[in-house]
């Protein structure tokens, strides 16, 4: 049983660690905002929750704590994606030719009572001291 055990957390480990690198390569490689985000939220997670099985199987003791991060990962993983989205549509850091659907076209503009990102907000800067670039 517990060779089994071993076998099977050895094969979550590699699978995990493969999506993770995946996922990396992925977030170099891809040309736009919204393919990049695909990449570094799906799986990422999904590799994460094999390397979390894969500890899960050996440190049988801290089951909790991996299932813990495993639940706030799932949790924080899809939001921030979608909130890194949704700010770089809003600032046109999209390439619309890769779109197939664009739903956010007839969306209303951001409410008066919102701040304004800082590249609108932008005054001029204080002089940088000498010798910085």
């Amino acid at each position: 049983m517990n060779l089994a055990a071993d076998i099977l957390a050895v094969i979550l480990l590699i699978l995990g660690a493969v999506l993770s690198l995946a996922a990396g390569v992925a977030l170099v490689r891809f040309p736009d905002l919204m393919s990049r985000m695909h990449a570094a939220a799906k799986p990422q997670v999904l590799g994460l929750l094999l390397v979390l099985g894969a500890c899960a199987l050996r440190l049988r003791d801290h089951a909790g704590v991996l299932v813990l991060v495993a639940v706030l990962q799932m949790a924080t993983a899809p939001v921030a994606a979608h909130m890194v989205g949704r700010a770089g549509y809003r600032a046109g850091h999209v390439r619309r030719d890769l779109l197939v659907t664009d739903e956010l076209a007839d969306a209303p503009p951001p409410s008066p009572l919102m701040p304004l990102p800082a590249a609108e907000t932008h005054r001029s800067r204080p002089a940088r001291p000498p010798g910085w670039h």
